[in-house]
C-alpha cells in the first residue's frame, strides 16, 4: 500500500498551487478542477488516493481501467478515458468509463454510439484537438472542429462538454500559452455557432499554471501527486 501522507502532501501541495494560479490569472479556484491521472499506477494507489476523497481518475488505456475496475469493483470510481482510443476498445469503453476526454475522430463517434445504444447509456465526451506542433500528438484538426461538432447531434448518447488538448512540449511558455489559448478561441467559437461547450480540460504537472491563465476548467495532474511513474520492468536475456 502507497504512504497515505506521502499522497496526502502531494495532493494538498497541488491544490495551493492551482489556488495561488488562480489567484495570479484573477479567477476563483472553485471554477478548476483536478482531475487525477493513475496511469501506470496499480490499484492499491488508486485505493490509497481514494482515502483523500477522491473518486474521479484519469486513465490513458483501456486494459488498466478494465484491471483496476475488477479490483476495485463496488468502489463508486468514474474512469475517464484520456489517452488516445481504438475503436475497438468501444465495447469496454460503453460499459465502465464515465467518460472520454479524447474523442477526435467520426469513426469513433460511431464505434462509441453503437456500443453505447447497445449498453443503454449515454456518457460526456470531450473533443480532443490537435494545437501542438509534435506529430506524435493526437487530436481533431482546428478546422476539422465544427463540422465535427454539427455530427456528434446525430449520436444522442455522446453529450459534448467541451475540448481537450495536449500543449507543445517546450520551455517556452508562449508556445505553450498559445496552444491552450487556441483552444479556448475554438470554444468560443464554437459556442457562437450553438454549441454549449462550458469545459476545456488543459494543463499537466507541468504547464497547468499556464493553462490556468488561458482559461482550463479541468487540469490532468499525475505526476505531481503520485510521484515518478512506475518503471517497467526488465527480463534480462536467456545466455
Amino acid at each position: 500500500m502507497p504512504d497515505p501522507t506521502y499522497l496526502a502532501a502531494n495532493w494538498a501541495d497541488v491544490r495551493r498551487r492551482v489556488d495561488e494560479a488562480c489567484h495570479a490569472a484573477g479567477r476563483d479556484p472553485a471554477g478548476v478542477t483536478i482531475l487525477p491521472v493513475s496511469k501506470t499506477f496499480d490499484a492499491e494507489t488508486v485505493r490509497a488516493a481514494m482515502a483523500l476523497g477522491l473518486r474521479r481518475f484519469g486513465e490513458n488505456r483501456v486494459q488498466e481501467i478494465r484491471d483496476k475496475a475488477a479490483a476495485l469493483d463496488g468502489c463508486g470510481i468514474e474512469w475517464v478515458v484520456i489517452g488516445h482510443l481504438q475503436t475497438n476498445k468501444a465495447h469496454d469503453v460503453a460499459r465502465l468509463a464515465s467518460e472520454v476526454q479524447s474523442l477526435d475522430r467520426p469513426q469513433l463517434a460511431v464505434a462509441l454510439h453503437r456500443q453505447l445504444v447497445a449498453a443503454g447509456r449515454a456518457i460526456d465526451v470531450l473533443v480532443q484537438v490537435k494545437t501542438a506542433a509534435e506529430e506524435s500528438k493526437y487530436g481533431l484538426e482546428p478546422a476539422q472542429l465544427p463540422a465535427f461538432l454539427d455530427s456528434l447531434r446525430d449520436y444522442p448518447t455522446l453529450r459534448p462538454r467541451g475540448l481537450m488538448t495536449l500543449a507543445t512540449h517546450s520551455d517556452d511558455p508562449r508556445v505553450v500559452r498559445g496552444c491552450f489559448r487556441q483552444l479556448r478561441e475554438l470554444r468560443d467559437q464554437a459556442a457562437a455557432r450553438g454549441h454549449d461547450l462550458q469545459r476545456l480540460s488543459m494543463g499537466m504537472s507541468g504547464d497547468f499554471p499556464l493553462a490556468i491563465a488561458e482559461g482550463a476548467t479541468e487540469i490532468r495532474i499525475g505526476t505531481a501527486i503520485f510521484g515518478q511513474r512506475p518503471q517497467p520492468t526488465v527480463i534480462p536475456a536467456a545466455g
